[in-house]
């Protein structure tokens, strides 16, 4: 319906929305945005080295993935500090037209990671970032992926609200938090939500670009 999709809007500036999926290095944001799309959004060579945002366009809409934030195998300690500058500095930048924003988390090892910084006195990367998020008033739905790896799901849920202070059980923020696994193609709660929050800008053209 769209035509050809593009990498870059940085050349066609009739953007009006934008939806953008961030997230831990190694996710599974991109294997995401392929099961939601069909499309392949350009990835580093190695897992955790993308470090730069990509992008596909439809239409006045772009859906970007954003670096993985956190940990970045290989790449020293001042240019990961650089890209998380940069991050914030892009979504500050293009905080208006961000329609929803999808943080992605790893159902696996969330509640393991952030109790970790926690007993460290650190704020976890995730929690920060989804405190910086709704901090700029935006949208943001929370997909836990890889949950077909999960046989507690309602256990794993309830934990990753409670770490990032959304009161148990988890089932009573089914707008906010949803169990998905993108290897799978088992997303189909996410797509929903997606699509609702597209009907709501009375812009149901654009949801073609969801399958």
């Amino acid at each position: 319906m769209y035509g050809k999709i593009m990498v870059s809007y940085k050349k066609n500036p009739d953007v009006d929305y934008e939806i953008v999926f961030v997230g831990r290095s190694n996710v599974g944001k991109s294997t995401l945005i392929r099961s939601l799309t069909g499309k392949n959004v350009a990835v580093g060579r190695r897992p955790g080295v993308t470090l730069r945002p990509s992008h596909l366009q439809f239409g006045d809409l772009v859906v970007t993935d954003m670096p993985g934030f956190g940990f970045m195998r290989g790449i020293k300690e001042h240019k990961q500090d650089l890209v998380k500058t940069a991050f914030v500095r892009y979504i500050e930048k293009y905080r208006d037209r961000i329609i929803l924003t999808v943080l992605v988390l790893d159902g696996k090892s969330f509640a393991e990671v952030v109790d970790r910084w926690e007993g460290r006195g650190e704020i976890p990367i995730e929690v920060e970032m989804f405190q910086f998020l709704h901090e700029l008033n935006l949208d943001v739905i929370v997909a836990v992926n890889k949950m077909d790896k999960i046989k507690d799901i309602d256990g794993v849920m309830n934990g990753v609200a409670q770490r990032l202070d959304m009161l148990p059980p988890w089932r009573q923020w089914l707008n906010v938090l949803t169990p998905i696994s993108a290897k799978k193609k088992d997303v189909k709660a996410l797509t929903g939500l997606i699509r609702s929050r597209i009907h709501n800008l009375g812009r149901d053209d654009l949801l073609a670009w969801i399958r």
